[in-house]
């Protein structure tokens, strides 16, 4: 089953969070090129004068696309707003996110933001994480950073693309997606996970969204704040 509809439908709604002369932010994934193109043709029709900040090339190449003015973020001292999307979502309000590899980017993006947007299916949405922890980690530390996740309880596997190559993301890094199995406290595994040498960033992020869109069956979302 697919959400198309919904997630077309949510990210017209969340135009409302945009205004005139912001700064915002571009996550990556299915739901924020989605959003892209919603925001392209709100700012086409209004007139707005918009930046926008990519996470990813994939999120870059869809504004260029669409006609967004794009700076990079070590040239604004904060964002308005971040639309992204999520890996999971567990009921405290964390996210996983890092499955197409842009964790370290899109966290740089949360912490400038003075609003985080979160989009996401209702298949995403758990009491607990289950799912593998993407950890972005250079090179030269994947040893250090597998025998540090094993002492954590993880089980660490780096990540492959085509042909069984590793996975490098746009850092030029790689990312080691980390079992943990059930995840009850996610904030003190990620602070443990930040202190290991050589970890870039961790798929947990630590800053909560301030609303999150939950795409539903028919077309349907529902708004959490």
């Amino acid at each position: 089953m697919t959400y198309d509809d919904a997630i077309k439908a949510l990210s017209n709604d969340a135009l409302k969070f945009v205004k005139d002369d912001y700064i915002i932010g571009l996550g990556s994934g299915r739901a924020a090129a989605t959003f892209v193109k919603s925001l392209a043709k709100l700012i086409k029709l209004k007139g707005y004068n918009i930046k926008g900040i990519p996470t990813s090339l994939q999120i870059k190449l869809a504004a260029e696309k669409g006609g967004i003015p794009l700076v990079e973020s070590d040239q604004v001292k904060h964002i308005d707003v971040v639309f992204d999307g999520a890996d999971q979502i567990d009921s405290q309000r964390y996210v996983i996110k890092g499955g197409g590899g842009a964790l370290l980017r899109e966290n740089i993006l949360f912490g400038l933001a003075r609003k985080v947007i979160v989009m996401a299916d209702k298949t995403k949405f758990v009491k607990n994480f289950t799912r593998t922890v993407p950890i972005e980690t250079h090179l030269l530390a994947r040893g250090l950073v597998t025998e540090s996740i094993k002492k954590l309880g993880g089980k660490a596997q780096i990540r492959s693309s085509v042909r069984d190559y590793p996975f490098f993301t746009e850092n030029g890094n790689i990312i080691l997606d980390c079992n943990f199995g059930t995840i009850k406290n996610p904030r003190a595994l990620t602070q443990k996970i930040k202190q290991i040498p050589g970890v870039l960033e961790s798929g947990i992020f630590l800053k909560r969204p301030d609303v999150i869109y939950k795409a539903k069956d028919g077309g349907r979302f529902d708004i959490l704040q």
